[in-house]
């Protein structure tokens, strides 16, 4: 157990939870399958980022962000980052301004192991948004 992180592009929001509910297991490509739905694009992965987590959660309740009933934590759920978003993002992560967050499952702080590979998801995202795609970050722990 641990705290998964993803950054996708998506036509919508909610894709990513569409996709994988109407999935079948194929056994022979060892790989989902869903010709319903296309698959959003994992642009970005982290294990173990917890200010990141802390720094979305903190954008997340900016944007009036509320947990569901059955999770009343910042866990699943799916925000979608903006240019703005992302600007901001990258000057936190330059000034290693993250919040320090600390959480069950979360591990240790993890910035300075991440920082390229942050400011190369920035780069990447910002590319995307400027290209009208939507991005989303989501969590699991």
């Amino acid at each position: 157990m641990g705290l998964d992180q993803y950054a996708y592009i998506a036509d919508k929001a909610g894709q990513q939870n569409e996709w994988y509910e109407n999935s079948v297991w194929n056994e022979v490509t060892r790989e989902y399958e869903n010709h319903i739905n296309s698959k959003p694009q994992e642009i970005a992965y982290w294990r173990k980022h917890p200010n990141l987590q802390g720094w979305m959660e903190q954008l997340w309740m900016e944007k009036g962000g509320v947990a569901p009933e059955t999770d009343p934590t910042f866990n699943g759920v799916e925000l979608e980052l903006t240019w703005d978003d992302l600007d901001r993002l990258e000057q936190d992560v330059q000034h290693k301004r993250l919040p320090q967050t600390r959480g069950c499952f979360f591990g240790d702080d993890s910035d300075d192991y991440y920082r390229e590979r942050d400011l190369e998801f920035i780069k990447t995202a910002k590319a995307e948004v400027f290209l009208g795609r939507r991005v989303f970050y989501n969590s699991s722990w």
